[in-house]
């Protein structure tokens, strides 16, 4: 995490608070930095953000409630790691909601939220193009979020936006197909239905991206080690 720039009238930083510590670790869990399962102790947190206990503790229960790290009592706070039944189950949820908010989207889309969906595929070309994979992946979650937020529909804008955000962590510990995570042409193609309001053509693309997503899944454990907290976080 990048430390603010700003600067109290004595000239020291001011020090930092649950939500930029939660927001910091949450990019870290997204972007696959922390892989599931790793162990997030109070007190190295503490350390490496130069914050008190007391906002980590904070950071981490807000991470909780978002269900992208479990808490257990007398063990500590670990990064969420999705079981293979969990894996699917948030696959195929996400096969019934998000076509659906593809087609409502592409029904509703004004010319400048497809202008916003055009920038973000611009951005995602360029992290993919610098190899900038962890950038690449959070673009890449974020794309859905943005068009159920076009769709204009609360509810499910929350559901995708939480489904997503688990997503991240099942590809992270079950991801065989890198590639497949970084090619954008199934944005492009649905960015394109949604311009022309072609809701059953969005549909069926959305549907067709997740059932690729799905089959990049070998839902078999990673042996990898993790590297420390403090290389992680870097």
């Amino acid at each position: 995490m990048q430390p603010s720039k700003t600067t109290s009238p004595s000239g020291t930083k001011p020090p930092l608070r649950w939500p930029a510590v939660y927001t910091a670790l949450k990019e870290a869990i997204l972007s696959h930095r922390l892989v599931p399962g790793t162990k997030l102790p109070e007190d190295e947190l503490a350390t490496i953000y130069s914050v008190s206990r007391t906002i980590v503790r904070s950071a981490l229960q807000g991470l909780a409630h978002d269900r992208l790290v479990k808490i257990e009592p007398n063990r500590g706070a670990f990064v969420a790691q999705p079981s293979k039944k969990e894996a699917r189950e948030v696959f195929e949820a996400r096969a019934l909601i998000e076509p659906r908010v593809a087609a409502l989207a592409a029904e509703i889309a004004k010319p400048a939220d497809v202008a916003g969906l055009r920038r973000h595929l611009e951005d995602e070309h360029e992290a993919v193009r610098t190899g900038n994979d962890s950038k690449a992946i959070i673009l890449s979650a974020r794309f859905h979020v943005a068009v159920a937020t076009i769709a204009d529909h609360s509810i499910l804008t929350e559901f995708v936006t939480d489904l997503v955000s688990r997503s991240s962590l099942i590809i992270a510990l079950y991801w065989r197909r890198h590639e497949t995570t970084c090619e954008s042409h199934a944005h492009h193609q649905l960015v394109d239905a949604i311009a022309d309001h072609q809701p059953q053509k969005a549909s069926d693309l959305m549907n067709s991206h997740l059932v690729d997503l799905l089959a990049g899944l070998d839902l078999t454990l990673s042996d990898t080690k993790p590297k420390s907290l403090a290389e992680m976080l870097r």
